[in-house]
């Protein structure tokens, strides 16, 4: 299929053609919510650890002897039932949360994402970003050229520019990322998405379409 690209005024500069596997499937909700859930399940870290009774410092004499005193017998001051024993069933860093989705999968849901934003208007492509300022506010005001900046915007270059990442990251509303890391969450979260043309063929390259 052929797509018009603009140049950095917003002008149309002339057409590209690209594979109807990426702009050109249908959408596939649940498909994509899949992809997202492991996505956000596989950067989690579990953080929150508790010490069982065994890991807690301490408690390894008896506290009183077994029979004799009156008191409830006990073997151990560290047992959950005690202040400052151990935690019966709590949270532990070893916990996986990961969930597994097959590599079709997760590209397939990257590419109707992709066609969606497509046919609602929210993705342009535009032919070079070359000879721009690797400067916040010369990006600023070309993404203002572009698109409205009100709305979260990402930005999708081409790897020899990825050394803009860092002056885009500093706008407001603005993010970038490279075609060999794109992800179904970074795409979704953004209302618009400016594609730098070679970024395209880069994304074709990579997903072998």
């Amino acid at each position: 299929m052929k797509v018009d690209i603009l140049n950095i005024k917003n002008e149309k500069a002339g057409t590209l053609d690209v594979s109807d596997k990426i702009f050109g499937l249908k959408w596939n909700p649940e498909l994509v919510h899949q992809a997202v859930v492991a996505h956000l399940a596989n950067a989690r870290e579990p953080w929150a650890h508790t010490k069982g009774r065994g890991e807690v410092r301490g408690g390894g004499k008896k506290p009183w002897k077994q029979k004799g005193t009156g008191r409830a017998r006990h073997g151990s001051s560290r047992s959950p039932i005690w202040v400052g024993g151990g935690v019966t069933h709590g949270p532990i860093k070893e916990r996986d949360f990961s969930k597994k989705i097959n590599k079709k999968m997760k590209r397939l849901a990257i590419f109707s994402v992709l066609s969606k934003k497509f046919k609602d208007s929210e993705i342009k492509i535009v032919d070079n970003f070359d000879g721009i300022e690797n400067k916040s506010k010369a990006w600023a005001g070309i993404l203002k050229n572009l698109t409205d900046l009100r709305s979260k915007t990402l930005v999708i270059l081409e790897d020899k520019n990825k050394s803009s990442i860092k002056s885009i990251s500093n706008i407001k509303n603005a993010d970038t990322i490279s075609p060999i890391s794109l992800n179904v969450y970074d795409l979704m979260k953004c209302k618009n998405i400016i594609l730098e043309s070679n970024a395209v063929l880069e994304i074709e390259k990579t997903y072998k379409v």
